[in-house]
């Protein structure tokens, strides 16, 4: 895997999404608004109609048969036909990685082309469909079916360089950078204070820098990579226990220990369980 696709792939880990509203629609007042900077995002599947989107003084034209996503934060006008107004599948969402915004201020309308309209409306009738009702499955479904559409829209709109302008933003390329200076230091100590000047921080604003992004302590992350590495090392090589142990910078007996107490079962016993 090249740099920017582990970095997408730590960064990822992070991603929460979350369905504030979602709803079929056909008409023309509710569509109609001027210069609006909301604060959550929309995702839409234009089912029929014609209209006008202006994304930060750029138009776009939607047609049916298209999805597209509108960014928080960007200033959005929308307008359509009075006599021919959208119907338009849509949701409100929130997808944040750690305590970034995914989308937020995007200069740009993400939209493409369904290759499969018909799957897009199903997938979208029934997230607002299980968006009504109650209970933690249905709310996993929908989040599910909101990926899913994410998903979609990028894949099929050619924006693959999505995750790598997101990571070139000043916060965003600076614990990119963390990171892969992590990955690349494993098998040997590492200090807060080491990582702290990568960004030229100091430990104390640092700690909590990471955390806000990462959910989880530089340190408990550094921790977890390198689990991370043990499982990997366990489960598809040949590598002794102690072998592993030292590619993770750990000695033997705390190793052991440490892997014991975060998966709740020994080295070997993984081993095992995964042949």
């Amino acid at each position: 895997m090249d740099r920017l696709g582990n970095m997408t792939g730590r960064l990822l880990q992070n991603l929460n999404v979350t369905v504030t509203h979602a709803q079929l629609t056909t008409g023309y007042p509710g569509w109609n608004r001027t210069n609006e900077t909301p604060s959550f995002n929309r995702l839409y599947f234009i089912d029929r109609g014609e209209g006008k989107v202006i994304i930060n003084g750029v138009a776009y034209y939607p047609r049916p048969g298209q999805i597209m996503i509108m960014p928080a934060g960007s200033i959005q006008t929308t307008e359509t036909s009075p006599d021919h107004p959208y119907t338009r599948y849509y949701c409100h969402f929130d997808a944040r990685i750690g305590e970034w915004p995914l989308f937020y201020s995007a200069n740009k309308l993400y939209i493409s082309d369904a290759a499969d309209p018909d799957a897009v409306r199903a997938v979208f009738t029934e997230m607002i469909s299980l968006f009504q009702a109650e209970g933690f499955l249905s709310s996993i479904r929908v989040q599910a079916a909101l990926l899913n559409l994410m998903a979609l829209c990028l894949e099929a709109g050619g924006y693959s360089d999505f995750m790598d302008e997101l990571l070139h933003t000043s916060d965003q390329g600076k614990l990119a950078h963390v990171l892969e200076y992590i990955d690349q230091r494993l098998k040997r100590p590492l200090e807060v204070e080491e990582l702290a000047e990568q960004v030229h921080l100091h430990p104390n604003y640092f700690i909590p820098y990471f955390k806000k992004f990462m959910g989880v302590t530089p340190m408990h992350y550094v921790q977890l990579k390198r689990m991370e590495l043990a499982k990997k090392q366990l489960s598809y090589t040949g590598f002794s226990i102690s072998d592993i142990a030292e590619q993770v910078g750990m000695e033997l007996a705390h190793f052991s220990k440490y892997f014991k107490k975060t998966t709740g079962v020994s080295p070997s016993a993984y081993r095992s369980s995964t042949r």
